[in-house]
C-alpha cells in the first residue's frame, strides 16, 4: 500500500465542526485570561508585599503567555474556516482572537494558506526565516555570514515574538498612512499634469508600502485598521488601570513570550534534519504534508496550550480538520504515518542547525 495515496487516509469522519465544542474551547481560554488579569490588577493595587507580588505575578506571566498561545492556535483555526460550521463565525471570533493577540487576523491567515499551498517546496516558500540558498549563503561577505548565521539563532526568537506581535503590526498601519500621504504630495500632481486620471484610482499602490505584509487588499485594511484601533484602545484603558509603565511591560513580556513558543514551534515543524526541501519541478503537495512537516510529542497539557498543532502532518494533509479532532484522526492515520518525523522536545535545539537550503541535493543543511 503506497502511503502517499492520500485515498488511503481516513479523513472525511473528522471533517465535521461542532458549535458547541468551539464555543467551549473559546470560553475555556478567555475566561482564564480575564481571571488573571484581574488577579494582577488586584496584586498590583493592593498593598502586599514586593516577594508576594512576585510569587503572583511571575506564574501568571507564564499561564498568560500559554493562554496568549492557546488564542492565537485557535485564531489559526478560524483562518482556515475549521472551527466554527460557519464561515462567518470563523472571521468573526479570529477577528476578535487577533485583538487578543494584536495581531491583525485576515491579513496573518492569508499568508499562511500561501504557506500550506506551497509547504515543502523551498524554492517559493523559504519558511517563517527566509531561509537563504547555499549558492547564496556562500556568495556572502564573511561578516554578512555571521549576522545570517547568528539572526537565525534560537536566542533571536525572544526579540523576534517582541517584534513580531507588538511591533510589526503597528509598523504595518504606520507605513501604510505614511505611504499614502507620500502618494497624495507627490504623485497626484503629477497624474493631473500628465492627464494620467486612471491612475489616480489606483488605491492599492497608494497603500501597499515596502517591507510589509499588509496592504494587498481592502479587506487587509480594514482588518489592520479596526485590530490597530482596538488593540491600542485595550492599551490605553490597562495602562490607566495598571499603569503604563508596568502594563507595557508586563504585556510585552507575555506577548514576546507567546510569540516565542509559536515561532519556535512552527520552525521545528518544517526545519529539521531530512525535512522534504524539494524544488517547484519536483514538488508534490502530499509529499510536503507528510514528509515536510514534523509531528511534535509533547505532553497533553502543552498539547491543550497549542490547541493540539502538533499533529502537524495531518494538519497539513487536511486543513480543514478542526483541532479538536487532529489528534483522533492522527491516531486513526498513524499506519500511514511511519515514515513521517517525530520530534521530543530535546530535538529541538538541533532544528535550529538547518537554516540552509542546498537546492542542488534539495534538502536542508546546516552552516558548517
Amino acid at each position: 500500500m503506497d502511503p502517499l495515496n492520500r485515498n488511503y487516509f481516513l479523513l472525511k469522519p473528522f471533517l465535521k465542526r461542532s458549535n458547541f465544542r468551539a464555543f467551549y474551547q473559546i470560553l475555556s481560554t478567555i475566561i482564564p485570561i480575564i481571571s488573571l488579569w484581574l488577579i494582577t490588577y488586584q496584586t498590583i493595587n493592593y498593598s502586599f508585599s514586593i516577594l508576594a507580588k512576585l510569587s503572583i505575578l511571575i506564574p501568571t506571566v507564564c499561564i498568560l503567555s500559554l493562554l496568549s498561545a492557546r488564542t492565537f492556535s485557535l485564531m489559526h483555526d478560524c483562518g482556515h474556516n475549521s472551527l466554527f460550521e460557519k464561515r462567518g463565525l470563523n472571521n468573526l471570533f479570529g477577528f476578535f482572537l487577533g485583538v487578543l493577540n494584536g495581531i491583525p487576523q485576515k491579513p496573518w491567515s492569508i499568508d499562511h494558506e500561501f504557506h500550506h499551498k506551497n509547504n515543502g517546496n523551498w524554492e517559493i516558500y523559504k519558511g517563517p526565516i527566509d531561509v537563504l540558498t547555499l549558492e547564496t549563503y556562500n556568495n556572502l561577505s564573511n561578516k554578512r555570514k555571521l549576522f545570517y548565521k547568528y539572526s537565525r539563532h534560537w536566542m533571536m526568537l525572544f526579540p523576534g515574538g517582541f517584534f513580531y506581535l507588538v511591533l510589526k503590526p503597528r509598523l504595518g498601519l504606520l507605513l501604510i498612512v505614511c505611504n499614502f500621504i507620500k502618494s497624495i504630495t507627490q504623485e497626484t500632481f503629477i497624474k493631473i499634469k500628465t492627464r494620467n486620471y486612471s491612475a489616480l484610482l489606483n488605491i492599492k499602490s497608494r497603500i501597499k508600502p515596502p517591507f510589509s505584509d499588509y496592504g494587498d487588499n481592502f479587506n487587509e485594511i480594514f482588518d489592520l485598521i479596526a485590530n490597530n484601533v482596538l488593540v491600542i484602545t485595550w492599551w490605553a484603558i490597562m495602562s490607566k488601570l495598571l499603569g503604563v509603565f508596568f502594563f507595557l511591560s508586563f504585556y510585552s513580556l507575555i506577548s514576546t513570550l507567546s510569540a516565542a513558543i509559536l515561532i519556535c514551534v512552527f520552525f521545528v515543524q518544517h526545519n529539521y534534519q531530512n525535512s522534504y526541501a524539494s524544488k517547484s519541478k519536483n514538488w508534490n503537495i502530499l509529499e510536503g504534508a507528510i514528509y515536510g512537516s514534523s509531528n511534535l510529542n509533547l505532553p497533553n497539557w502543552l498539547n491543550w496550550f497549542l490547541a493540539d498543532i502538533s499533529f502537524h502532518s495531518i494538519h497539513h494533509l487536511s486543513q480543514r480538520i478542526p483541532n479538536y479532532n487532529l489528534k483522533a484522526c492522527h491516531e486513526a492515520n498513524i499506519h500511514l504515518l511511519h515514515k513521517s518525523k517525530f520530534l521530543n522536545l530535546r530535538d529541538f535545539p538541533n532544528c535550529f542547525k538547518y537554516i540552509i537550503w542546498d537546492e542542488k541535493n534539495e534538502k536542508l543543511i546546516p552552516i558548517k
